[in-house]
């Protein structure tokens, strides 16, 4: 395995599979059978969900809610999504924990950090729920902190692109994807890979991020492994 330690980063809408909001069963186990594929080789995952499948705090802002308020409705999405998680890598006989920004002591452990590493040595997988616990940062945001927090060697984003490309190649067919860019070419280029105070926090802590297309069975494992998926964006 190239990497020991990893920060998978998903999104909520991925785990909508076909579905128009919510949560689709079918793919929380298709991701959960992907997670146990690596664990079983020995590597330390973390997780952290966004929310965008249930409530997007920016979406409710933009609508006249009160910005902090939406946030903090986003952040329970979150960690709805990582109880649902759990529930999946649990009934893959994975041991699993879930900690959380916001505190919901019945629901999920508070964040602590070397708790979290802890859990990782182990074995377990840790899912890190309630964003970073502030309005006002995105769950992108969220995973760099966690991954910089617990010494992960990576961010793995998995979307249902296979890479980034030179424009949205769902709405431009002639996109070109980069195997590898740097942070730098991203932010030059103008490419939308994570928001920018996340990126930026991932680029001045040498933190690689990977992203690659989660609904292909076998993906994570050969990223972990370190073949050729997805892109790569480091310094």
């Amino acid at each position: 395995m190239k990497y020991k330690r990893i920060l998978l980063k998903l999104s909520g809408e991925a785990l909508m599979g076909e579905r128009q909001y919510g949560i689709d069963p079918k793919r929380l186990a298709e991701y959960a059978n992907e997670i146990k594929q690596i664990t079983e080789k020995g590597v330390q995952v973390a997780v952290v969900i966004g929310g965008g499948n249930i409530f997007r705090g920016v979406a409710g802002a933009s609508k006249g809610m009160d910005r902090v308020q939406a946030d903090h409705m986003g952040m329970l999405a979150t960690v709805i999504n990582g109880l649902a998680l759990q529930s999946a890598l649990e009934d893959a006989e994975i041991p699993t924990r879930l900690q959380s920004a916001v505190k919901i002591n019945e629901v999920a452990e508070p964040f602590i950090r070397r708790k979290a590493m802890r859990h990782l040595e182990k074995g377990r997988v840790v899912i890190f729920g309630g964003g970073t616990g502030n309005p006002y940062f995105t769950t992108d945001s969220a995973a760099v902190l966690r991954a910089i927090e617990i010494h992960a060697d990576v961010i793995l984003k998995g979307t249902r692109v296979d890479g980034i490309y030179t424009s949205d190649p769902e709405k431009n067919a002639d996109a070109t994807k980069f195997d590898f860019i740097s942070f730098d070419d991203v932010l030059r280029k103008g490419l939308k890979v994570m928001d920018t105070t996340a990126f930026t926090l991932s680029q001045e802590n040498e933190l690689p991020i990977i992203v690659f297309d989660m609904n292909k069975e076998g993906n994570l494992l050969k990223v972990v492994e370190g073949k050729a998926i997805g892109t790569q964006v480091n310094l």
